[in-house]
């Protein structure tokens, strides 16, 4: 993976973190996981199970259309 390929999962990331959460929420996420200790593979395993890539897409599909995302407070553009 270059430099280049992990700027853009980056600022994506960022990008979904800030459009879904908002600023401050982002902040406290970011803020909580480089706090502590974070093992992203073994907290995926803990969470997902052996689901592949595919069914977790189709399981995130399916809870988008039963519970939309819906802000608890207004969203401030950035």
């Amino acid at each position: 993976m270059t430099d280049n390929d992990r700027a853009e999962i980056i600022e994506r990331g960022m990008r979904c973190l800030f459009d879904h959460l908002g600023p401050i929420e982002t902040e406290k996420f970011i803020s909580t996981i480089l706090s502590k200790r974070f093992d992203y593979t073994q907290w995926r395993i803990e969470a997902f199970g052996n689901e592949t890539v595919h069914e977790l897409n189709e399981n995130a599909a399916a809870n988008a259309r039963e519970k939309p995302f819906k802000p608890k407070r207004k969203q401030i553009k950035i």
